[in-house]
């Protein structure tokens, strides 16, 4: 492996596929109340992002400024933060709250809701609308233990459909992670496999936490707490047929949420966990 500085705020980091050369920059620390940050997205307009919290806490979306400052918190009324793990937006602003975090694969009411572009000035919303969707392959409540594959933590929209990249808990882990397409249309809904992606042959540095899509839907991203994995030069929707790289971070935490600042950068945002973490980096692909 090649040479790496660290800085009080940079890392230099290669790309282990292509020796792709990459920045990541400690951007700031996240408010003090929040400090189980799942999942968020970037709006360009006003250089900020929306994000919000996992299981335990409150239905709320909290929008923080390009400097970390919470300017904005809004609470998501008729909801439940069950658990909360993504948040993503489609093109036209609309944001998408994702709550399937499922652990122990035994829930029964996933669901993603929707909230309008024209609510995000308020202090409450009420959802536009609300999709529940299943696994058409599961069916045990939970399944056994060597196929415990139904916990997602990422998904992102495109064409009017979702894509979920599930977070594989099963014993002996080896490396699978499964994405599903759901219709971006309220309702219940079928969770249609597509199909199955490698991400790493150990849980700690390859489950998926997180996943994300360039505004020129060029380019996916999935997120770990160690790597970024990365598809690009795809067709259509079929990320998962394009070139695949992944990027060690050299820096490993319990990072759960990453978005696209623009084509060529992301942000990247770990948990706190005692005294470390609770953090907003900035990464730049070259």
């Amino acid at each position: 492996m090649k040479n790496f500085i660290v800085t009080f705020t940079l890392l230099t980091i290669l790309a282990c596929q292509n020796n792709q050369k990459t920045i990541l920059t400690k951007k700031f620390d996240l408010p003090k109340k929040l400090k189980e940050v799942s999942g968020m997205t970037y709006v360009l307009e006003n250089q900020s992002i929306w994000c919000l919290e996992d299981s335990g806490n409150k239905n709320e979306l909290y929008q923080i400024d390009s400097i970390g400052i919470l300017k904005n918190t809004i609470t998501i009324d008729n909801t439940e933060n069950i658990d909360w793990e993504d948040i993503t937006k489609d093109n036209q602003g609309n944001l998408y709250i994702g709550d399937f975090g499922n652990n122990d694969n035994d829930r029964k009411d996933l669901c993603i809701y929707k909230i309008n572009v024209s609510d995000l000035n308020n202090d409450t919303a009420v959802p536009a609308y609300k999709i529940t969707f299943q696994y058409t392959e599961q069916t045990d409540f939970p399944p056994k233990k060597k196929n415990l594959v139904y916990d997602v933590e990422g998904f992102f929209e495109l064409n009017d459909y979702f894509y979920l990249i599930t977070k594989n808990r099963s014993k002996n882990f080896d490396g699978s992670a499964m994405v599903y397409k759901i219709p971006n249309s309220a309702g219940n809904r079928q969770a249609i496999l597509v199909t199955t992606i490698n991400t790493g042959t150990d849980f700690k540095n390859g489950a998926i936490t997180s996943a994300a899509i360039t505004p020129d839907a060029k380019t996916v991203v999935l997120l770990t707490h160690s790597k970024i994995i990365m598809f690009k030069n795809f067709e259509n929707d079929a990320f998962w047929k394009g070139t695949k790289t992944e990027i060690d971070l050299q820096h490993y935490s319990q990072k759960e949420a990453v978005c696209f600042k623009k084509n060529n950068a992301v942000f990247i945002a770990d948990e706190k966990v005692k005294k470390a973490g609770g953090e907003v980096f900035e990464m730049t692909f070259k």
